[in-house]
């Protein structure tokens, strides 16, 4: 039979497979009538009056504006669309040789560069030109921020960029930053759709944010933004910027308007997620179930620290096996359920019911294999100096929790299980280096032991890649290579009886 582990990987690659960009647009997109020809996405109609343009930015789109000129035929009048460096020729799955497409490379280490800016100029200027006839379809993927930038003249790339990594350095979170750049620039926050106008716009968006945010992934381009200049002032005050912005950043401010724009001027504006973390676990749930074990997913959204994460699996993982051997009663199951609880409370993952989750487990009924199933992106603070990412430094640190729980359950043999735990990135890299994640089981530290190697002390030094290309030739690496696609990360625990 299969072992648990070729069954953890199977799933990882299936749940992988199904949000591959070419793939989830053929599902989503048809095209239908000849006289009348009508843009159909998941169901919903859009009447083809005229032409039909495409633009696109992500890591994700090279996929997706392959399959929709494909979808699209003569239809398709002209597209542009924004890629990182380099991904043409790592993915292989290039356009049509006279294609209507023209794909422009930048945003080097995902950061904007003048090439970025050049295509973020020529998306404005297809947008700028539409009339009430045309249909505009853009896609949308994660890292298409850093491809279209297009700074509100005078702002220069440089002024903006340097403001953003002033407010970094002094600490501003992530969706701070997010609101400065959004209100210095002419096509995120919902710029593109407002140029766009009086276009019909349609947004296919694969999304690689918690909870599937339509104004922060990719920074909204298509999406009502929900800020206003206020709270672009109240962020460059709070981190004392006011006084010394350059001459062009006043000046864009003091002449924006201060409300956010009315949501009515996007009547002409459809946003459409046809890929996400919760259809990837969707996938995996099928497949571990075909294969016969008691599935649940967890959450899509499970976020924090990663040694708090790691934490709350090895809690789970320790509930599942005392039900597993039996011991579904008593002080031992109390106590580790109640850490669960605790744990959650701390972690405050969006819309996760932990005690609805439990119940569903004791419902699993005993003898049968359970899988269990998650996906999101936890953060990783540094301490040391090591090279590592976030999945194999969750991976690492569920073995060590599990080698330690094992040490104190001396009276584990009538609840022996086996165990596996993967996590991994679904664009097939996790963190500078060449793997997408790590499994790792309940023995992992002992065999480690035996070869020499302290997992705490990589641990300290961040330095969970380095231990896994190591320990056992590699073997506890997952590495899939780049995918092409990106909703985050996903965990797979699967265990049954021995």
């Amino acid at each position: 039979s299969m072992s648990l582990r070729e069954h953890a990987l199977s799933l990882f690659h299936s749940a992988v497979g199904t949000v591959r960009p070419a793939l989830m647009l053929k599902r989503a997109v048809k095209l239908q009538g000849d006289r009348c020809p009508q843009l159909l996405v998941k169901g919903q109609a859009f009447p083809v009056k005229r032409d039909l343009y495409l633009v696109g930015f992500g890591k994700a789109v090279l996929g997706m504006a392959a399959a929709a000129e494909e979808i699209l035929g003569d239809h398709l009048v002209r597209g542009i669309i924004s890629v990182p460096l380099g991904i043409q020729e790592r993915l292989e799955m290039l356009l049509k040789p006279h294609s209507k497409i023209q794909v422009i490379e930048g945003a080097k280490n995902n950061l904007p560069d003048p090439e970025a800016l050049k295509g973020a100029v020529a998306i404005q200027e297809l947008a700028e030109c539409l009339t009430v006839n045309d249909l505009l379809l853009v896609l949308i993927s994660g890292g298409g921020s850093a491809l279209l930038p297009a700074p509100i003249p005078p702002i220069l790339l440089e002024e903006k960029e340097k403001l953003t990594k002033t407010l970094a350095s002094r600490g501003a979170a992530i969706q701070e930053m997010n609101i400065v750049r959004k209100t210095l620039s002419l096509l995120k926050g919902g710029g593109l759709a407002r140029l766009a106008y009086p276009a019909q716009v349609v947004s296919l968006i694969l999304s690689d944010v918690i909870g599937d945010p339509l104004d922060i992934i990719a920074s909204g381009p298509t999406a009502a933004s929900s800020h206003s200049v206020q709270d672009c002032l109240q962020i460059l005050a709070k981190y004392n910027l006011l006084h010394n912005l350059p001459k062009s950043v006043e000046m864009v401010l003091s002449s924006s308007p201060t409300k956010p724009t009315a949501l009515e001027d996007y009547s002409h504006v459809c946003n459409i997620i046809i890929g996400s973390n919760t259809l990837a676990l969707d996938e995996a749930k099928r497949q571990a179930e075909g294969l016969g074990y008691a599935t649940l997913i967890l959450s899509a959204a499970i976020c924090g620290e990663v040694g708090r994460v790691a934490r709350l699996y090895c809690q789970l993982i320790r509930l599942v096996c005392l039900d597993c051997a039996g011991l579904g009663e008593g002080p031992l199951r109390d106590k580790v359920r109640g850490n669960l609880l605790q744990l959650a409370a701390e972690l405050d993952i969006p819309g996760l019911n932990l005690p609805e989750f439990l119940q569903a487990l004791r419902g699993l009924g005993p003898g049968r294999p359970v899988c269990i199933l998650a996906g999101g992106e936890t953060t990783v603070q540094l301490q040391g100096t090591g090279k590592g990412g976030r999945n194999q430094e969750l991976a690492l640190r569920v073995g060590l929790g599990l080698h330690r729980a094992q040490a104190v359950e001396v009276s584990s043999p009538p609840g022996r299980c086996e165990i596996v735990f993967l996590s991994g990135g679904t664009d097939g890299q996790d963190g500078p280096t060449e793997a997408a994640g790590a499994f790792c089981t309940p023995e992992l530290v002992d065999e480690a032991l035996q070869e020499g190697f302290d997992v705490e002390a990589f641990l300290s030094n961040n330095d969970s890649y380095t231990f896994f290309s190591q320990f056992q030739g590699g073997h506890h690496l997952l590495v899939t290579g780049l995918t092409g696609t990106n909703v985050m990360d996903i965990q797979v625990i699967l265990i049954r009886a021995m």
